[in-house]
């Protein structure tokens, strides 16, 4: 993992510190970003395995294959919103998002439950956000610099998004809405 990546880094850190690989192991990655941990989970699976990144943003896709080059034939990134994933996927032994659920707006409860449809028996599921209540200094940071910037509109989403935000009791009561077993509701002091 990126060691000077002090946003997406902490946050894979704690992804891998929960999720359960294995070789051969089939992965969907949401929210993939330029694919951070993907690499790393391609490499832990190996050959025998298949991940698919998927992200809405058509940059982070080409950067992502571009990082990628030849390597790891096995992990492919995929453009597409995942509040509308196609129905071509199979399903997964594991899926991860690191830092994803915070764009699975505007009904997170509904995407969740359409990625739940796509694990196996005996899958899991490992997402990272931050939670209702933390990082609260550093949105004030951000917050305090788009206003120093003039910046109106971003302030106004980066507050909506703010107030949205799940907490980590309001994510356990949606997996446990879903029946989901051996569920576990992390914060991690980043």
């Amino acid at each position: 993992l990126p060691e000077n990546d002090p946003w997406s880094t902490p946050f894979a850190q704690a992804l891998l510190h929960h999720l359960d690989l294995f070789p051969g192991a089939t992965v969907l990655d949401v929210a993939s970003g330029v694919g951070i941990p993907a690499f790393y989970i391609a490499e832990q699976v190996g050959p025998k395995g298949r991940i698919f990144s998927v992200d809405i943003n058509p940059r982070s896709i080409l950067r992502a294959k571009t990082i990628q080059g030849p390597d790891l034939p096995w992990l492919e990134f995929m453009l597409g919103d995942l509040r509308e994933l196609p129905q071509s996927l199979t399903t997964f032994d594991r899926i991860t998002g690191n830092l994803s659920f915070m764009f699975f707006r505007p009904n997170r409860f509904k995407v969740l439950q359409q990625l739940v449809s796509l694990l196996k028996p005996k899958g899991q599921i490992v997402l990272t956000f931050p939670s209702l209540g933390t990082f609260d200094s550093l949105f004030r940071k951000v917050d305090q610099e788009m206003e120093n910037r003039g910046l109106v509109q971003e302030r106004k989403a980066l507050a909506e998004y703010i107030e949205e935000r799940p907490s980590a009791k309001q994510a356990r009561k949606w997996l446990q809405e879903l029946s989901l077993e051996k569920i576990t509701v992390t914060e991690w002091p980043l």
